[in-house]
């Protein structure tokens, strides 16, 4: 699927000021155009955004963009690409579309838990920028005066068809936009928080860091 977003984005451009609901479509397909379009000002993606911290906030912390609930292999006008039928459907509000029977389509479909069509394009890519970050460190010294210190990271990943996984990490691995500032002199210190990282349609870096 050859999806080119700079036309999509002028459909999300309608979808600005047409007066549709927010929840009038699955908010994971918003949290995906917004997202791409970087998160231009609209209440639908006031809304998705919110959705997508709200995701990292702790506990439990889950993907903040949960793909798989967005049916992109709905059934379309045409020759309509399935993003192309998304932001139709968040410009106007339509009911949510119902699925394609079996075997009604050559689109690659996939398991649970990943994007229901192939988004291995490129165009896609916004989705695998997505990074999750869940820092703890703490360090101090002690009476005999050794540094002690603690430190776990986890890092929450998507794969090459929207699949999220979370493995151990390492501090070295968080990037710079963090607020983590460890003192070089072993000085009392706490850190906990979730941090997010993306890049848009165009490549422009945004993050968000939540601390608990």
């Amino acid at each position: 699927m050859k999806l080119r977003l700079p036309a999509l984005l002028l459909g999300l451009g309608l979808s600005i000021v047409a007066p549709a609901p927010a929840a009038a479509y699955p908010v994971d397909c918003a949290i995906l155009l917004c997202l791409a379009g970087g998160w231009p000002s609209s209440t639908q993606c006031a809304h998705a955004r919110a959705v997508f911290i709200r995701r990292i906030t702790p506990w439990p912390i889950e993907p903040p963009l949960q793909i798989w609930n967005c049916p992109m292999r709905a059934t379309v006008r045409g020759a309509a690409r399935p993003l192309a039928r998304l932001f139709d459907i968040s410009a106007r509000g339509d009911p949510l579309p119902r699925p394609a029977e079996p075997g009604a389509s050559s689109e690659l479909h996939l398991a649970l838990d990943r994007a229901d069509i192939d988004i291995s394009d490129p165009a896609f890519d916004v989705v695998r920028s997505i990074r999750v970050f869940e820092i703890t460190h703490q360090q101090r010294r002690n009476r005999e005066g050794d540094c002690k210190s603690w430190s776990r990271v986890y890092l929450g990943s998507y794969g090459a068809q929207g699949d999220y996984s979370r493995r151990p990490s390492s501090l070295s691995a968080v990037p710079a936009a963090s607020d983590l500032a460890i003192p070089a002199d072993c000085s009392s210190y706490r850190h906990r928080s979730v941090f997010v990282e993306w890049r848009d349609h165009e490549g422009r870096y945004g993050h968000e860091e939540v601390h608990y």
